[in-house]
């Protein structure tokens, strides 16, 4: 797995108990993992199709660095799939794993279509 960002949690970012709001750092990862989608592929329009379950497994709190880890897991003939693991750089502690976000990719008006490795590769499955 690939740790390629990292996010400051600042007191915007904070729910009422002090901690990283769950929507924002979902928010992070949607964006992160489109982003590294995007690159691997290096097609114009990709979309979240789909994300698993979400395992959040410690807070994080205001000052910590959370970093992000993506893995590509499958690539389909519209479709890649990626796991994400979000943790603190500092204690390495797992804030949060997702086993699976899956991306599609689409024309301008959101039908499916094939990502046309050919001209993209190579994709790395890592």
């Amino acid at each position: 797995m690939r740790f390629l960002t990292r996010r400051l949690v600042m007191p915007g970012h904070l729910n009422s108990a002090d901690r990283l709001f769950g929507g924002t750092l979902l928010r992070w990862v949607d964006e992160e993992a489109f982003i590294f989608a995007k690159c691997q592929l290096k097609i114009p329009h990709l979309v979240t199709r789909y994300i698993s379950e979400i395992n959040f497994v410690s807070p994080a709190m205001q000052d910590d660095i959370v970093e992000f880890g993506l893995k590509v897991t499958k690539i389909g003939n519209t479709s890649i799939t990626l796991t994400c693991l979000v943790r603190n750089k500092e204690t390495a502690k797992t804030i949060i794993n997702i086993d699976k976000i899956v991306f599609v990719s689409v024309d301008r008006l959101g039908n499916p279509i094939n990502h046309n490795l050919s001209k993209s590769l190579p994709v790395e499955i890592l």
